[in-house]
């Protein structure tokens, strides 16, 4: 079966009121018809997560690699603004069944008809979130009176409810047909669509949303979510509907923050219950807490089990940030003057949605409100953020949050312990959870959780129509949910496709690899005999050599070998002819690397990037790039578990700055195949070539001298296609066809080239 054709496109929150919160996505007609797609078709979406969606064309001279989404869809695929994803032609069945959680309770009397009828032409799958907004769009479907019913019967709820797909008959990507059978599951509203996951895991009781937010485990303590009106609803186990509940684990399962969580305690502890002994001491018992991690590392998890039976009053950055500056406000002035008159802990989750870096005229009047909660004794203030210098400097005077605990990224211990508690309930097979704890570098708690939510459902497909009771979640469910779940850390970073090539298959260029092997792996896996011998690991390596020679392959190898995250840059990308905006994109590559580290950033064509400074036309944005790469590589911030890899065919191009040791400070020459390395790279691309029996490959790698191991790929494929064109049925490629494509695919190398780089690699060598 022929593979779906596929495209890589960005994601654009710029959906028309017509389209939003409908399920309907715009991708420029050209996507459409080169994914062989009509308007109104089914789109499969692969982000964070896997959703499904109906397509319409966008307009002419909109650009063609955006896919434009509402937060709805963007959500469903576990992804922002600006992310990537791929898309194709959703291989869709219309649903016998469908049911949906999350209906408020004025949409309990709703007859099933309605909610079909609501429903009707939208194509989900499990763990989607969907409206009641009608599509309304494309082809005529029989909704009737539903606005008017919903409306009636559930008031302003009815557009704004997210309700949650929990179960579909068939699996996969479902589209709502006139006879699906709809039916409500029990429970609470969906929380909203983010990305909030499991500091450890969520207990017994916790279950996975949408995003990989957890549902609340029972705990004694009282938590009030503010709304966006202001208003709170007091709950022991959850939070308001249309808000994210904040998942309680036992301090035990608090994998890998063990030690943040005993200095938590401990300040909350002096600030709360031994003021007396602060001010005996002249110390001000005020306190305001800072915590700051990666996407998903379950920073608000930890605040909400270090907290225990405290009071603890929630307000919802991003959600409290979307309102107009009067009601946020409101809403924040409502939740300090509980938390002042109750006493307890102020949470504020995502700050830097409620209070930007940018400050707004109402930051200065909330910012006194989260004062005045700080100063009152008996209440603490704490906030989360990913980044401290993404939320308003002013939040970090003494007076509000004077102190920053830091969460780190799990490594691959605590991947395992947090895959452990994660399962500890669930009926598996024998698992080696080691395995898939190497295969997801750069995964934290929420993406473990996605992971896990994605390997239940392909067991649950594959145990449909069996008894449920023999349900069992297997090793291959969780390597193929690997391939399904993008982590947060590598959101809109472009993917490198690994393949099952390692460096073992790289030819026979035993130099190279071991010089990569070294330089690259033994820092990510050996990191302890470095520090046991004293020196520092290599910072950087830059391969070069003639084109077509493998060093982006080498680069596939060395990822697929050591299991590390990927970031590639390609050329001149991170060139913009905005001041600031080049240096800003460094940082930020520098910085995802960092977010995912054991992690690998390769520069590929790394002498567009950092060309020698003074010697460009470009306004001096080249010179700035240098110099941002410079400060990155040997910086004030470190890079643990970050290595550089650069590529190039013009070495002597480059800035000398970058290639003194501690930054690129191992060079590797990666030469032109010989006979050997030709012979083995013929073997390798005529893997699936019906060779006829007179074509011996030996013989005619001894005769390409000059070919790259590009063209000699090329070669096996301009054979296969002469082939075709002696006989269209022809079974095998015989040496006469060889032949003939030799006059079609000359080498490519350069001799002069060749013998400037190897020049080149001897004076390096001397």
């Amino acid at each position: 079966m022929n593979p779906r054709p596929h495209l890589d496109l960005t994601l654009r929150l710029t959906a028309s009121a017509a389209d939003s919160r409908r399920g309907i996505v715009r991708a420029h007609p050209e996507v459409l018809l080169a994914l062989g797609m009509r308007e109104w078709d089914a789109l499969e979406i692969v982000g964070a997560r896997t959703t499904g969606a109906v397509v319409a064309a966008a307009a002419t001279g909109s650009p063609s690699g955006v896919l434009v989404v509402d937060e709805v869809v963007a959500a469903n695929c576990g992804l922002g603004e600006d992310a990537r994803v791929t898309v194709r032609a959703a291989q869709v069945t219309g649903a016998q069944s469908i049911e949906v959680q999350g209906l408020p309770p004025a949409g309990r009397g709703v007859a099933e008809r309605v909610l079909r009828s609501a429903l009707l032409g939208k194509v989900v799958r499990v763990g989607d979130s969907v409206t009641l907004l009608p599509r309304d769009l494309g082809p005529d479907y029989p909704t009737g009176d539903t606005t008017r019913t919903l409306r009636n019967t559930m008031g302003v709820q009815w557009s704004t409810a997210l309700l949650t797909v929990t179960a579909t008959t068939p699996g996969g990507i479902v589209s709502v047909q006139p006879t699906t059978a709809v039916g409500v599951a029990g429970g609470a509203a969906p929380g909203a669509t983010g990305t909030a996951g499991a500091v450890g895991a969520v207990g017994p009781t916790g279950s996975a949303g949408p995003g990989g937010t957890a549902a609340t485990t029972g705990r004694t303590g009282t938590t009030t979510t503010a709304t966006p009106t202001g208003s709170s609803t007091g709950s022991s186990t959850g939070a308001a509907p249309g808000h994210p509940a904040i998942t309680a684990v036992a301090r035990d399962d608090l994998v890998g923050v063990a030690d943040q969580a005993e200095v938590l305690e401990q300040w909350l502890t002096l600030a709360l219950d031994q003021t007396e002994l602060l001010r005996t001491l002249g110390a001000s018992p005020h306190l305001g807490v800072l915590v700051a991690g990666p996407p998903g590392v379950g920073k608000a998890t930890l605040v909400r089990s270090v907290a225990a039976d405290r009071r603890l009053e929630v307000v919802d950055g991003p959600s409290v940030g979307a309102l107009d500056p009067a009601s946020r406000l409101e809403a924040v002035r409502a939740a300090a003057e509980r938390t002042r008159e109750q006493g307890g802990i102020l949470l504020v989750t995502d700050v830097d949605a409620l209070l930007p870096a940018e400050p707004e005229p109402v930051s200065t009047l909330i910012l006194d409100r989260l004062r005045s909660v700080v100063a009152h004794p008996g209440s603490v203030l704490v906030a989360t953020c990913v980044r401290p210098e993404d939320a308003d400097p002013r939040l970090r005077e003494p007076d509000v949050c004077d102190r920053v605990l830091d969460l780190p990224l799990p490594g691959a211990p605590d991947r395992v312990a947090l895959l452990e508690v994660m399962l500890r309930d669930v009926p598996t097979a024998e698992l080696d959870l080691a395995a898939v704890a190497d295969r997801t570098p750069g995964y934290v708690a929420g993406d473990l959780r996605a992971l896990t939510r994605e390997a239940a459902l392909r067991a649950a497909t594959r145990a449909a129509g069996e008894s449920a009771t023999g349900a069992r979640i297997e090793q291959d469910d969780l390597m193929g949910a690997i391939d399904v779940i993008r982590p947060l850390s590598r959101s809109g970073t472009e993917e490198l496709s690994l393949g099952s090539i390692t460096l073992d298959d790289v030819g026979d260029m035993e130099e190279v690899r071991q010089a990569l092997t070294e330089s690259v792996l033994w820092p990510l896996q050996h990191g302890d005999s470095f520090d046991r011998l004293g020196v520092q690991p290599p910072r950087g390596v830059l391969l070069y050599g003639p084109p077509g020679c493998g060093k982006t392959f080498l680069v596939r190898a060395l990822a697929a070998s050591g299991r590390l995250t990927v970031h590639m840059v390609k050329g001149a990308e991170l060139m913009d002819k905005w001041v600031g905006s080049s240096e800003k994109a460094v940082r930020d590559l520098f910085r995802k690397a960092r977010d995912s580290a054991p992690s690998l950033v390769f520069l590929d064509e790394i002498d567009a990037l950092a060309p020698r400074r003074g010697q460009t036309g470009d306004s001096g944005v080249g010179d700035r790039v240098v110099a941002a790469l410079l400060t990155e590589l040997d910086g004030a911030e470190p890079l643990d578990g970050v290595v550089i890899l650069g590529a190039t065919n013009r070495p002597e191009l480059i800035d000398p700055a970058l290639l003194r040791p501690g930054r690129l400070e191992r060079l590797v020459f990666v030469p032109p195949p010989d006979a050997e390395a030709r012979a083995d790279i013929l073997r390798a691309a005529g893997r699936d070539v019906p060779l006829a029996s007179d074509v011996d490959l030996d013989d005619l790698a001894a005769e390409l001298d000059g070919y790259s191991a590009a063209d000699c790929a090329a070669l096996l494929r301009e054979s296969a296609l002469t082939a075709m064109r002696r006989d269209i049925d022809a079974a095998e490629v015989t040496a006469d066809d060889v032949a003939r494509a030799r006059r079609e695919v000359v080498p490519s190398l350069d001799p002069d080239q060749v013998e400037s780089l190897r020049r080149y690699a001897d004076r390096r060598g001397d």
